[in-house]
């Protein structure tokens, strides 16, 4: 005994306390509570969940909540399958922007840094036939959804249509906005270029084949087909929709996260621009 007790580096006084130890036997009002929880929000690990805890009144130690998850077969499981990426790069044909961004993915003020990117999801027999585009605008501040849009065709237009309702949205602030995209093909078009340029917002990419340049909605998009696609199999394209519209709605007024003080990105957006006025 002495021998595995040195092998596994633990003290006779540590191992005789744990075998004789009677460990209490988790409180089933908190048990029901977790696991209403996790039926609520499939995408929510033991850190979200004890921050939903915390929201309605209940302090916990976040070991004891990732505990329960283990025991009770409660532990998610969303983020196991592979996602498919849509390539949109097809070679210099536009302007290229300088890599601005730099990973520098933290900032504190709204409307400062957004990032976008173009993602694909499919329906039915998941055939080249029965497949979607959506894109979209988040702020780096806060983690919201600024605006997006969902269709058949990846094309120039749409990402300008969300992007001119993004400009027409923001507020007036005394700072410049930056939009950062990979070198998809949409934005070193001259129409992309064209309305940035006109409205006084400042262009960058990131380098070539270095999807980390553009981590955040990299992520973000994972997120998004771990809550639809992943859960679901959609029989049209009306569905899918719906299910996206209805993700979009989730993420960013119910999703709490730990950066953002348990809040969602859209309150703690609000809270920020009315500190700001």
């Amino acid at each position: 005994m002495a021998i595995l007790l040195k092998a596994a580096r633990l003290s006779s006084s540590s191992f005789h306390y744990a075998i004789n130890h009677v460990y209490k036997k988790a409180d089933p009002t908190i048990v029901e509570l977790i696991k209403d929880i996790v039926m609520a929000f499939k995408d929510y690990g033991y850190r979200r969940v004890v921050l939903a805890l915390r929201n309605k009144g209940i302090k916990i130690n976040h070991k004891k909540v990732q505990r329960i998850m283990q025991e009770y077969n409660l532990q998610c499981t969303a983020y196991d399958k592979q996602t498919r990426k849509y390539n949109s790069y097809k070679g210099h044909v536009g302007t290229v922007a300088k890599h601005k961004l730099k990973r520098r993915f933290i900032t504190d003020r709204p409307f400062q840094k957004i990032v976008t990117d173009v993602t694909e999801v499919r329906w039915g027999s998941q055939s080249m036939q029965e497949r979607a585009y959506v894109t979209a605008y988040l702020d780096l501040y806060s983690g919201t959804v600024l605006s997006w849009n969902i269709g058949l065709s990846p094309s120039v237009k749409f990402v300008i249509d969300p992007l001119d309702e993004l400009i027409k949205n923001r507020p007036s602030l005394p700072y410049r906005m930056t939009v950062h995209s990979d070198q998809g093909l949409q934005y070193q078009h001259h129409q992309f270029v064209t309305t940035l340029s006109k409205n006084r917002i400042i262009q960058s990419m990131s380098r070539k084949a270095t999807c980390l340049d553009n981590a955040v909605i990299e992520s973000f998009f994972r997120t998004l087909k771990v809550c639809t696609v992943h859960q679901e199999q959609y029989q049209t394209f009306a569905d899918l929709k719906s299910a996206v519209i209805e993700f979009m709605n989730y993420y960013n007024n119910k999703r709490i996260k730990e950066k953002l003080d348990g809040m969602s990105p859209v309150e703690f957006q609000n809270h920020a621009i009315q500190l700001i006025a």
